[in-house]
């Protein structure tokens, strides 16, 4: 019996093509279930289409995994790129299935286009009635929804490739990335050193942490090292304000690094994050960022809640922080206007209750 009889692929299926586009974090969530299905199923060649710039998060892939960027902005564009892309698909891989990881109108057209050279189809379910249900101002339904790489995997078994859980991060461990990969950034870790990761941003207001607020965060652990701890403080972020603001605090204070704006990479940051003691994040691409690369994450939620179903990998409810506030969650990717009009849930989250789970994670 062939290994990925043995797995359960009783469709006979010889290349299977994946697509998830859109954000940094929902392509980094495919992860975990994208290379457990390549483990399950070793003799089957799966071809992932996602967008160019985030083809190299996936380091350390399987063997029988081919990350494809695909710019369906431009070089695609359109009902007529789609078009071409599916033509390019069947030229160049000849998939037996595709299991679309997105589900947005690019992506049914896709399917559609597939369909029509023969190709079997599955997508991903989006819960759109119950997100309303819980994200809605009155009569909310506080129930926690099915999580999204959850989803992800229900999509591979209406494929008919049911998948059991085979990841272990993506470097195995905890300080398992070589340090060389990062020597651009800092030197490897010297012994008695811990390391914290702060990424203080996010890409809608309701998820982002008030600045000045996590600017007291960011001092009280530099006071940690001014009384003889040996930590350092490393700073993520992007685009031009970002940068000033993590340029800014690195300037103050002394034992703290900024890579916002420096274009490391992904295989070097991944490989950074892999050997951090703690990442604190928001409910952004950053916390499954780190999540994937093995480390204890924090992340901080305010419009939006764990609920929704985008915690991190292997996130517990303890290490999220968020205010039990009766409006929310009020959005789930928090994009929607602050019901009260002052994002509560974010500003009266006091600095200490950061630093103290800083200081439980890296401490315990």
């Amino acid at each position: 019996m062939a290994p990925s009889e043995a797995a359960g692929n009783r469709q006979g299926y010889r290349t299977v093509l994946l697509a998830r586009f859109s954000a940094l974090g929902d392509v980094a969530m495919t992860v975990p279930v994208v290379y457990s299905a390549c483990r399950c199923y070793p003799d089957v060649r799966f071809v992932l289409l996602t967008r160019p710039s985030m083809t190299s998060i996936f380091v350390d892939a399987p063997s029988n995994l081919t990350v494809v960027g695909a710019d369906v902005k431009t070089e695609y564009k359109g009902v007529g790129g789609i078009r071409r892309l599916a033509a390019d698909m069947v030229a160049d891989y000849s998939p037996d299935v595709f299991v679309d990881l997105h589900n947005v109108l690019r992506t049914r057209l896709l399917s559609v286009f597939l369909r029509m050279s023969g190709i079997r189809t599955a997508r991903i379910y989006k819960p759109r009635a119950k997100r309303r249900a819980l994200t809605r101002k009155h009569n909310k339904v506080m129930l926690p929804l099915v999580s999204q790489r959850a989803r992800y995997r229900e999509a591979f078994f209406h494929a008919g490739l049911p998948i059991e859980d085979r990841f272990d991060g993506l470097y195995g461990g905890r300080a398992a990335a070589d340090a060389d990969l990062f020597a651009a950034i800092t030197l490897p870790k010297e012994e008695g050193e811990r390391w914290v990761g702060i990424a203080p941003f996010a890409a809608h207001a309701g998820k982002i942490y008030p600045p000045d607020l996590m600017e007291k965060v960011v001092a009280r652990l530099q006071a940690d090292v001014d009384a003889g701890e040996r930590l350092k403080i490393f700073l993520f972020g992007g685009g031009d304000n970002e940068r000033a603001v993590l340029d800014g605090w690195a300037s103050k204070y002394g034992s703290v690094w900024s890579l916002a704006g420096k274009r490391y990479g992904f295989k070097a940051e991944l490989a950074l994050l892999n050997h951090l003691d703690a990442m604190v994040s928001m409910d952004s691409a950053n916390m499954h960022l780190g999540a994937i690369a093995g480390t204890p994450t924090i992340s901080i939620w305010g419009a939006t809640h764990p609920y929704c179903g985008f915690k991190g990998w292997r996130q517990t409810d303890d290490s999220a922080i968020q205010l039990p506030l009766s409006c929310r969650p009020c959005s789930v990717f928090g994009d929607k206007p602050c019901f009260r009009g002052d994002l509560l849930c974010l500003s009266a989250i006091r600095p200490d209750m950061i630093y103290n789970k800083i200081r439980q994670t890296i401490d315990g």
